[in-house]
């Protein structure tokens, strides 16, 4: 029977950040955890790199998070809603220039060499500052890393940043690989990338394509008596339709990421044996947002932007695409985040008919078939709802003039066209909220950002002052003047549209009964399950 009883209210409330993930309560089991047994679980992508110290997203971590640790995971009830990984503690310095973190010690590397500081120190500098997707912006101004001994790190900065950022970005932003494995060649093209060496509860076993990964017992793992688990299969099941029916059919155990379309949550929540849980998503918060190529000369109007914004109807979408597990967003910053979200935004309410007099002010006028002008619109392929909404973002477009010609592309070339050819008018993206501004959502607006960088601003958009603002809420130290500065980002991406922010969702697991201490931190589908069980 369902474990949690399913509603789009709670799956809302549900979808919280890391700063609020403290006051929820965990999923408890009161039997003994016992060892054994084979997890197998629904996977409905095939990441092309399995290095999270590089692509930090949350196709990445579903595998690899269970092999390749960062320092700290998100918790319910740890201090600053953390959890020590392979660092025991962390102290920033008052003036922002330095944090100290003690590492753990007696931890080995699957293949027996032992973790140490200068793990560390390589995986930040050379990794985690000039090739992650994300890092690359939160450790800018990391300018070196002291290891006075193998169980200390001590990251300095060229400028002040906000303790509580570091803090804010540890479960996603530092995983940590190994030194002798990557220091020879080039990091990209590693072979470790796609068969990783880490010091996780669980081993990369092999990976068939087309078919499963397999992951085996970490036997050396640092966690007393853990993990449970004897293998975790990734059945990769590209056609989310099915979940559902292997399920049933007890053919896996486990489907994460709202892999069972929320049309079947219903139905399958009455099924005996199954289990519906919103929870473990917490720290998760995902963003439906149109990118917008700013090279397109249309599209570098602002009358054309907010002509689109005009012509979404939020409503309809939340209703339709997300049947009401989803709420509308304003900006940048999702509603559920307590400390920075801000309703005082700009705002565009459906209205066709200011949309059609705003695309005629901008002097695009119809042709004599209707159509003012074509784009191509890419839909990210990851999910159900992004490829929904971009089949009804064609028709929204339609009824304003503009011929929008929907071009869908696997994983792979959705990234490649996007975020390094650029080849594309529209897309539509699902970035991550993470629990601050800096992490996963500055970076979609600022400019500068490398070529091929995912999820970030590969559309060309460049706002001096919105780049001056953002620059300065990174070094702000004081909380309460940095969440202003982060309101007023709020309001300048919603006043100049470099995106289109349209909803904002969490996540929804099903399992058989037999899977135990699931949902039990606000990241626990990309956290490691070294203490996940399966009962007999």
């Amino acid at each position: 029977m369902s474990e949690v009883t399913i509603s789009r209210r709670s799956v809302l409330a549900g979808s919280a950040v890391l700063l609020a993930s403290t006051a929820l309560p965990t999923i408890g089991w009161a039997q003994t955890p016992k060892k054994g047994g084979r997890l197998v679980v629904a996977a409905d992508s095939e990441p092309r790199n399995l290095n999270p110290a590089i692509v930090a997203s949350n196709g990445v971590f579903f595998i690899a998070s269970k092999i390749v640790e960062p320092l700290a995971e998100a918790s319910f009830d740890g201090k600053d809603g953390l959890d020590p990984r392979l660092a025991t503690s962390w102290e920033g310095a008052a003036d922002g220039l330095s944090v100290t973190f003690k590492l753990r010690e007696g931890v080995k590397w699957h293949d027996g060499k032992p973790f140490t500081s200068a793990d560390v120190a390589f995986s930040a500098l050379q990794i985690w500052k000039p090739l992650q997707n994300l890092g690359r912006t939160v450790f800018k101004d990391l300018e070196a890393v002291d290891i006075p001994d193998e169980a200390t790190a001590v990251f300095k900065f060229a400028r002040p940043t906000p303790f509580q950022l570091i803090r804010n970005a540890l479960p996603a932003l530092t995983s940590v690989v190994p030194k002798h494995i990557y220091e020879t060649g080039k990091i990209e093209e590693n072979p470790a990338n796609n068969a990783p060496v880490g010091t996780g509860p669980f081993k990369f076993a092999e990976h068939k394509p087309g078919e499963y990964y397999r992951l085996e017992r970490n036997g050396n793992y640092w966690g007393k008596d853990q993990p449970y688990l004897d293998e975790i299969i990734y059945q990769v099941l590209p056609d989310r339709t099915s979940a559902a029916s292997a399920l049933e059919a007890e053919e896996i155990q486990l489907a994460a990421f709202s892999a069972v379309p929320l049309a079947d949550l219903d139905r399958i929540s009455k099924v005996p044996g199954l289990k519906v849980i919103t929870k473990g998503y917490e720290a998760l918060t995902y963003q439906l947002v149109v990118e917008i190529n700013h090279r397109r000369k249309e599209l570098a109007d602002l009358k054309v932007r907010r002509a689109i914004a005009h012509a979404i109807d939020k409503d309809f979408v939340v209703k339709t695409v997300f049947l009401g597990y989803a709420a509308t967003a304003t900006g940048p910053v999702p509603k559920n985040d307590p400390q920075f979200y801000t309703a005082d935004v700009p705002t565009y309410a459906f209205d066709v008919a200011k949309a059609n007099a705003l695309l005629d002010e901008a002097g695009y006028s119809r042709g004599d078939d209707g159509k003012r002008f074509s784009l191509k619109l890419l839909p990210a392929p990851y999910f159900n709802e992004t490829k929904q909404f971009g089949d009804y973002l064609r028709q929204a477009l339609a009824a304003i003039g503009i011929d929008a010609q929907l071009v869908n592309n696997d994983s792979a070339a959705h990234i490649k066209t996007v975020y390094t050819d650029h080849t594309f008018d529209l897309a539509v993206g699902p970035p991550v909220f993470r629990g601050d501004p800096a992490i996963s959502t500055t970076i979609l607006v600022q400019s500068g950002i490398p070529d091929g960088v995912p999820f970030s601003n590969q559309g060309g958009y460049k706002n001096d002052e919105l780049d001056a603002l953002i620059a300065k809420a990174s070094e702000t130290l004081d909380p309460a003047a940095r969440t202003e500065l982060y309101k007023e980002f709020q309001k300048k991406v919603a006043a100049d549209l470099p995106l289109i922010n349209i909803a904002e969702w969490s996540f929804i697991s099903v399992a058989r009964d037999t899977v135990a201490n699931v949902a039990n931190n606000p990241r626990w589908a990309v956290s490691n399950w070294a203490d996940t069980w399966l009962e007999t």
